[in-house]
C-alpha cells in the first residue's frame, strides 16, 4: 500500500508531537503551583493534555486498521480495546493509590514520567516495528496526501460506509453530557471520597474488558443493527442510574451511596465506549484496499468532534436548567432530558446494516472457495483415474 509507508513515519511523528503537549501540560501542573491552582491555567493545561490525547488516540485507531490489513487480522479493533479496558484498570489504580498517599505535585510529576517514557519509547521506535509494507514510489508527501484524500472522500460516499458513520457522530453528538455535573453533586453534596469515584472508574474499565471479550468471541458475528439497537436501549436506560442517585432512590432499598457509585456509576459511559467497537470493526472491514487508515482516523476524529458537540450541549443543558454549584434541584430534569435524547436514534436504525457482519462473510466465503476447490479436484482425479483405466483396458484386448 501506498500509504502504508507515509503512515508509519506520521504515527512516530504524530507521538513527537503529542507526547510533548501532554508532558508540559502535566509538568507545568507539577512544577508550577499556579498552574494547578489558577483557573486560566489548569484549563490550558487539560486543554493541551487533552489534544495531545485526542490526536494519538486518531493515530492509533488508524495504526490498528492498517496493521489488521497487514496481516489479515479481522476484528483486531476488540483486542486494542480489550489492551485499552487493561490500561485503564492500572492507570486508574495507580491514580487512585496516588491520590491516597502523595499530595498532587507527586501525582502529577508521575504522570508525567510515564508520558515521557512514552515519548522516549517512541524516539527509539523503528519504522519497520510497525510491520507494514515500504512504499516504494517516491512521490511527494503533497500528492500523497491529496491522493488518499481523494479515495478518502469515494470511500466515504458509499452508503455502506457513510450511514453508520453518520449514525455513530449523531448518536453521540445529540446527547448532552451531564457528567460533569454529577462529578460535582457527587464530590460536593453526597461528599464522596475520591477513592470511590477513582475505584468506580477501575470497575467501569473492567466491565469494558469484559464485554469486549464477550463481543470478540459471540457477539462479533452478529448483525448490526439489532447489535447497535440493544447496546443503545441499554444505555440510555443506564443514564437513568445517575436519576436514582441523585433522588437518593437507593437509600431506599438499602444501597448506600459508596456502593451504587461503586458499581453502577460508570455503567453508562462504559456502554458509550463499547458502542464504537462494532462501528471501527466493520468500517475497518468495508472500506476500499488502501485506504483504511484514513476511514478509521476519519471516523475517530469525528467521534471526538461529536464527543465536543456533546460536552458543550450538557454545558448549554445546565445552563438552561439552572444547575450551579449551590443548586442541583433540576439536575433529575436534566438527567431524563440526557436519557431521553439518547432514546432518539433508535428511530433512526434504519442508517445501521441488517446484513450479518463482513467477518462472518469472509468466513463463509473462504469455506465455499475452499470446498468448490476440493470438489473440482476431487473431480479432476476421478476423471484421470477413469481415464488411466480405460487406457489400460484397450491395451489388454489389443494384446
Amino acid at each position: 500500500m501506498e500509504f502504508s509507508q507515509m503512515f508509519s513515519t506520521s504515527v512516530v511523528v504524530v507521538e513527537f508531537l503529542t507526547s510533548p503537549l501532554e508532558v508540559l501540560a502535566w509538568g507545568s501542573m507539577a512544577m508550577f503551583q499556579g498552574a494547578r491552582e489558577v483557573l486560566p491555567s489548569l484549563i490550558a493545561c487539560a486543554l493541551l493534555s487533552n489534544l495531545g490525547a485526542s490526536i494519538t488516540e486518531v493515530a492509533k485507531d488508524a495504526l490498528v486498521a492498517e496493521y489488521g490489513l497487514r496481516y489479515r487480522i479481522n476484528g483486531l479493533q476488540s483486542y486494542a480495546l480489550m489492551a485499552s479496558a487493561a490500561g485503564g484498570v492500572l492507570g486508574n489504580l495507580l491514580g487512585g493509590y496516588l491520590l491516597l498517599r502523595t499530595p498532587p505535585k507527586i501525582s502529577f510529576l508521575v504522570f508525567a514520567a510515564v508520558l515521557s517514557l512514552q515519548l522516549l519509547v517512541s524516539f527509539s521506535s523503528r519504522e519497520e516495528s510497525f510491520g507494514l509494507p515500504r512504499r516504494k514510489e517516491t512521490s511527494s508527501v503533497s500528492m500523497s496526501v491529496k491522493k488518499q484524500f481523494s479515495n478518502l472522500m469515494e470511500a466515504i460516499q458509499e452508503e455502506d460506509i457513510s450511514q453508520p458513520m453518520i449514525w455513530a457522530v449523531v448518536s453521540i453528538s445529540m446527547v448532552p453530557l451531564l457528567s460533569g455535573s454529577v462529578f460535582c453533586y457527587q464530590t460536593q453534596v453526597l461528599n464522596l471520597d475520591p477513592s470511590v469515584i477513582g475505584m468506580s472508574k477501575v470497575i467501569g474499565q473492567v466491565m469494558l474488558l469484559c464485554l469486549t471479550v464477550v463481543y470478540d468471541r459471540y457477539l462479533k458475528t452478529l448483525p448490526m443493527r439489532p447489535l447497535i439497537h440493544i447496546v443503545q436501549l441499554l444505555y440510555a436506560l443506564s443514564i437513568l442510574l445517575d436519576y436514582v442517585l441523585v433522588k437518593q432512590i437507593n437509600l431506599g432499598v438499602g444501597i448506600s451511596n459508596e456502593v451504587f457509585v461503586l458499581c453502577f456509576s460508570s455503567l453508562a459511559e462504559i456502554l458509550a465506549q463499547f458502542k464504537i467497537l462494532p462501528f471501527a470493526v466493520r468500517l475497518a472491514n468495508m472500506c476500499p484496499q488502501g485506504c483504511e487508515g484514513s476511514v478509521t482516523s476519519f471516523l475517530a476524529s469525528s467521534l471526538c468532534l461529536s464527543q465536543i458537540v456533546s460536552a458543550f450541549l450538557g454545558v448549554g443543558l445546565a445552563n438552561v436548567i439552572g444547575v450551579t454549584s449551590s443548586n442541583y434541584s433540576n439536575l433529575p430534569t436534566g438527567i431524563i432530558v440526557q436519557s431521553l435524547a439518547a432514546l432518539v436514534p433508535l428511530c433512526f436504525m434504519h442508517f445501521l446494516p441488517m446484513s450479518e457482519t463482513v467477518i462472518e462473510k469472509e468466513v463463509k466465503r473462504g469455506s465455499s472457495t475452499r470446498s468448490r476447490r476440493s470438489r473440482r479436484v476431487g473431480r479432476v482425479v476421478r476423471q484421470e483415474s477413469i481415464g488411466y483405466r480405460r487406457g489400460r483396458e484397450s491395451e489388454e484386448a489389443q494384446r
